[in-house]
């Protein structure tokens, strides 16, 4: 019998990648538990990291390769699935060009570097523009908007001395940041919450919110016209770091507090005592929930508006505020960015910026693009028919494609879609490179992903997937490696850090560089050489330079009487449970204990107006679908709002209420946080 052994790695399964310790005996994982050495965890691990085991030996997982034969699936060889794909995907290149193919990488394949990276580089080898990913709907916003303003990417820190989780409940979606407030208040910081729902942590707050869903920017506004008239900013660091200060302080006299009142709910003392707690605290962070104001109408607004108000109360690169961690010196795997990837017509701020070009196209046109343009779909690591908004409209532009292939764990909705599906390794069961940006005061850390097992069954990772399919397409030398190893070595030469050194000398992990808080001259990378309060760029582009309020198109102050009349009530979708990562790791018996089911969220007002008890199975439409889900009548939600959990299939699919062509006009977003919808008794 091999001794067990103990593999120092980390946890793929969310952004955060933190540390874990894989105790691996016979060749499989049996135990798995937190790295007490990591900087980000400190040996904690959330529920979904804790029981990653039960998603990784669930008996459900893929185990071969399936092809869809007169409606349902037989398994094939390895070598079949990748002739005949191979095939099909020459035969319309030929016949259409190789733009015809669109490529998808879920949410993993945003922590997974090697993932992100192959699929891009798949794409563009074939000869494709086409790459989507989550991030069209989710985050890529809020980088895209900094760079503008700041001309790099700064980011929260961890550790704070004023907290304002802004549609942000970490206790169920940012399980590092919830130890670090944790820690935090302990020690004195001081906490805001801005929410439509009363979360728990709004009980221990210094001061809670309760904010109309996709209103987020007019309180900010509203912020800023107190900060301004009051003059509370920080005088120095504008005259010596920003630009178009000037212009700001006439625009915002309109917004006072009193009409953010009327627009988002929140009392105008509450706006003016919000404002003053944070430009009087030195290192205070805006920690914005992870899509929550990107999937509003007013989505690149909002991300300007909160730049700006981090900047005029000088909480920029001091500790506690935001502060830029250069990443570690990585070679990309990808090919770069050829062609214009779809949307760059209609939503060039998303794509290109200074001439520097995005690999992303936006995810909300593909539904009107099948077949005209796309033919042919590859679906890696993500679920788009439960993940993207309108999954109506998704899945029946799915089925008109020539060829959809999803290489994935598990049998997903979208996978059921599928001409041929293909089975996945999970992360410990092939190699990458992980790093995290912004651990607390501490330093930008660097780890190696160890692959701890062999991969179960006929599992295939994406580096053995790609190089076997390019050598059928005539691409085997744009996957030159051969291994993952060598294609690891590769990504890491320019670190500083060999393989060797991640895998044998540093097996915990590494602080790659220093972070740096000076306030120097040129730091900022934008045509100015500043901050962008005034942003030249979107004055361009045909936007407001500075940042404004759009109401929601289906909101309750902008849609017609006739709509709101059938759909009265506020809609926000993707409300999180700490047990899943969107669709993932249902199947898990221990998170399903935890959160069997998904659940409606009304107030009790909003459940007597419609005969609804707690409990009760309830429909909830809207002009594009319903689900059919549980209703939980709580009084911690606001009235006339409807808050509607994401990830689950089948008739509880949120996505199945949003709306494609409902969308954020600068970037293409979705708005499938401020909609309108019924509700009723099933």
């Amino acid at each position: 019998m091999i001794e067990a052994k103990e593999v120092p790695t980390d946890c793929t399964l969310c952004y955060h990648s933190c540390g874990c310790r894989v105790t691996v005996k016979d060749g499989r994982a049996v135990k798995i538990a937190g790295l007490n050495s990591h900087p980000l965890n400190h040996g904690k691990l959330c529920p979904k990291g804790a029981n990653a085991l039960a998603t990784i030996y669930n008996p459900d997982r893929l185990r071969r390769p399936l092809k869809r034969i007169d409606g349902s699936f037989r398994e094939i060889s390895w070598d079949q699935a990748l002739d005949e794909i191979a095939e099909r995907l020459l035969d319309l290149k030929k016949n259409f060009g190789p733009q015809v193919l669109g490529v998808f990488s879920g949410s993993i394949g945003v922590e997974n570097f090697e993932m992100g990276g192959l699929v891009q580089r798949f794409k563009t080898a074939f000869g494709s523009p086409n790459f989507f990913s989550v991030e069209s709907v989710c985050y890529r916003m809020r980088i895209r908007v900094r760079q503008m303003t700041f001309g790099r990417y700064p980011v929260e820190e961890m550790d704070s001395h004023l907290y304002i989780l802004w549609g942000h409940n970490p206790e169920q979606s940012d399980f590092p940041l919830k130890l670090a407030l944790k820690r935090n208040r302990n020690q004195g910081a001081r906490l805001v919450v801005i929410d439509p729902k009363r979360i728990p942590l709004a009980d221990m707050a210094d001061l809670y919110l309760q904010i109309r869903p996709g209103t987020d920017g007019a309180l900010a506004l509203a912020m800023m016209h107190v900060i301004i008239n009051e003059k509370l900013y920080d005088r120095d660091f504008i005259e010596q770091h920003t630009f178009g200060f000037e212009r700001l302080v006439p625009h915002v006299q309109k917004y006072t507090p009193e009409w953010a009142e009327e627009v988002t709910w929140v009392p105008a003392e509450d706006i003016r005592r919000l404002a003053r707690l944070f430009s009087g605290t030195r290192g205070a962070s805006i920690y914005q929930g992870t899509c929550t104001q990107d999937q509003t109408a007013n989505g690149v607004q909002n991300s300007r508006a909160f730049s700006i108000l981090q900047a005029i109360t000088g909480n920029v690169d001091v500790p506690g505020g935001w502060v830029t961690s250069p990443p570690p010196r990585l070679r990309d795997v990808s090919l770069g960015v050829e062609g214009n990837p779809m949307g760059a017509d209609r939503y060039p701020l998303f794509v290109e910026m200074w001439g520097r070009k995005s690999p992303y196209g936006v995810v909300t046109l593909v539904p009107e693009s099948i077949p005209e343009v796309l033919r042919a779909f590859f679906v890696i690591g993500g679920n788009p028919l439960v993940s993207m908004p309108d999954s109506n409209a998704f899945r029946n532009a799915f089925r008109k494609l020539d060829l959809l292939i999803v290489h994935d764990l598990f049998m997903t909705e979208t996978a059921r879609e599928a001409h041929y599906v293909l089975p996945a390794c999970s992360h410990l069961e092939k190699w990458g490179v992980a790093y995290s940006y912004n651990v607390c005061h501490g330093l930008p850390f660097l780890m190696l992903r160890k692959k701890c097992i062999e991969p179960l069954y006929e599992s295939w990772s994406e580096w053995k997937l790609f190089t076997e399919l390019g050598k059928r397409l005539g691409l085997e030398d744009r996957f030159p490696w051969r291994s993952e190893e060598e294609m690891i070595a590769f990504e890491l030469s320019p670190s500083g850090f060999s393989f060797d050194d991640l895998l044998n000398r540093m097996p915990e992990g590494v602080f790659y560089t220093e972070k740096n808080y000076e306030q120097s001259e040129g730091r900022y990378h934008s045509p100015s050489g500043r901050i962008e309060i005034y942003s030249e760029t979107f004055e361009r582009a045909g936007f407001d330079p500075l940042p404004t309020f759009l109401e929601p198109e289906r909101g309750p102050r902008r849609a017609s009487k006739a709509f709101l009349e059938k759909f009265p009530l506020i809609l926000s979708t993707g409300s999180r449970h700490i047990g899943y990562t969107h669709s993932q790791h249902h199947g898990a018996d221990a998170l399903r204990k935890m959160y069997p089911e998904p659940l409606v969220q009304i107030s009790p007002a909003t459940a007597n107006r419609f005969g609804i008890e707690d409990g009760d199975r309830v429909i909830v439409e809207t002009n594009r679908g319903q689900v059919n889900m549980k209703a939980a009548v709580e009084e911690r939600v606001a009235d006339n709002v409807v808050l509607v959990p994401h990830g689950w299939e089948g008739d509880a699919n949120a996505n199945l209420l949003t709306d494609v062509e409902c969308r954020e006009p600068m970037m293409g977003y979705p708005d499938m946080k401020s909609l309108q919808c019924r509700i009723r008794k099933a």
